[in-house]
């Protein structure tokens, strides 16, 4: 299969980081600090990002990584960065492991250069890994959803996507949370991957050596929605209303006669792996007016291949596809819509109702 190699490698990559960031996600101090942006970030964040950039410059030294943390936001706090290091340092490896995924963090100066190796600009060719090592940081201080998205893009085209969803249910037929999960439970952690031409899966999220997690492995797809039974959907959007206009949801899914009783707000790239599986029907991510955000690729590159493998279709609010091959930005691209195929046209001429009157659909 192809790009077989580089999906069990991101597999056991993100089983390895996101299960740190359950460990920090669990204590009563996550080390949180503020970035030049005022968003949060945490050592958890840090730990991943530096776990799997090792990771990754073991495996495929030649690759190029985009990553969303750099070491400048711990310039001033070596305390912070002591704890971090103490975090990765914890994570043990078995000689199986060392010789998969490359050996131990051992000093902070590692540490550091590690952070920044994250930093290509990306582009139209070559290879490139897209990290976010917590998608949903604000969700994952308030205990909710968040996840550890890590995506292989090729000459601008997602080639493999992991997601790794430590509080979503495992089953791929439990109704999307609207509650913060119970930590202790076991029926939580699923881990979603796809690669281009594959298929998408999800599978428990369970430690494993130097092999991919096999038991539990499910193929998943998307609802067959059709037109007519549109108004059953079960549509998906951010908690944050300064990531996607709450009230233009509303009037989408007003036009589309669904109940807003059946929307749900979750943090990170959950919502695609939730889509994905048949537990959702519809992701929305709307431009905000007079903010002028643009998407970041490692916040969309892995749901998007996801979602597509199980039968969806993303697009961006006027219908286009996501270019990868722009940049670290989806810089032609306003928005997000991801649906079933059978009633994507139908999500898109709503949103352009709603949207086109205001311009924020054209940049």
């Amino acid at each position: 299969m192809p790009y077989e190699a580089e999906l069990a490698h991101a597999l056991l990559t993100v089983t390895r980081a996101t299960l740190l960031t359950r460990r920090v996600f669990t204590s009563s101090t996550k080390g949180t600090l503020s970035k030049t942006d005022t968003s949060p970030v945490t050592i958890g964040d840090f730990g991943a990002q530096a776990l799997i950039i090792s990771s990754l410059r073991h495996a495929f030294p030649n690759d190029a990584i985009i990553a969303e943390e750099e070491s400048s936001s711990l310039a001033s706090n070596p305390t912070l960065t002591s704890e971090i290091l103490s975090l990765v340092s914890s994570t043990s490896l078995s000689p199986e492991e060392e010789a998969r995924l490359g050996g131990s963090i051992k000093d902070e100066s590692q540490l550091l250069s590690l952070l920044d190796m994250g930093k290509s600009t990306g582009g139209p060719s070559g290879r490139v890994w897209a990290l976010d090592p917590i998608d949903g940081t604000k969700g994952f201080l308030r205990g909710g959803q968040y996840a550890v998205c890590l995506a292989l893009i090729e000459d601008g085209d997602v080639k493999v996507g992991v997601l790794g969803c430590p509080n979503l249910p495992l089953s791929d037929t439990a109704p999307l949370p609207t509650s913060a999960p119970d930590p202790d439970d076991a029926s939580t952690g699923v881990l979603f991957s796809a690669t281009l031409g594959g298929g998408a899966s999800s599978r428990p999220l369970t430690h494993t050596s130097s092999k991919p997690q096999t038991d539990g492995v499910k193929t998943i797809h998307m609802h067959s929605l059709q037109p007519d039974n549109i108004p059953n959907a079960t549509f998906c959007e951010s908690v944050e209303a300064a990531h996607s206009s709450h009230s233009d949801s509303s009037a989408i899914a007003e036009l589309l006669h669904i109940p807003l009783s059946q929307s749900v707000r979750m943090d990170s790239q959950a919502k695609y792996g939730s889509i994905a599986r048949g537990a959702g029907d519809i992701y929305l991510r709307l431009p905000v007016p007079g903010k002028g955000y643009v998407e970041k690729i490692w916040d969309h590159a892995a749901g998007d291949l996801i979602v597509r493998e199980a039968g969806g279709v993303v697009t961006d609010a006027r219908g286009q596809n996501l270019d990868f091959g722009r940049g670290r930005r989806l810089e032609g691209n306003t928005g997000v819509v991801a649906a079933p195929q059978g009633v994507h046209d139908v999500v898109i001429k709503a949103v352009r109702e709603v949207l086109e009157g205001k311009k924020d659909v054209d940049r």
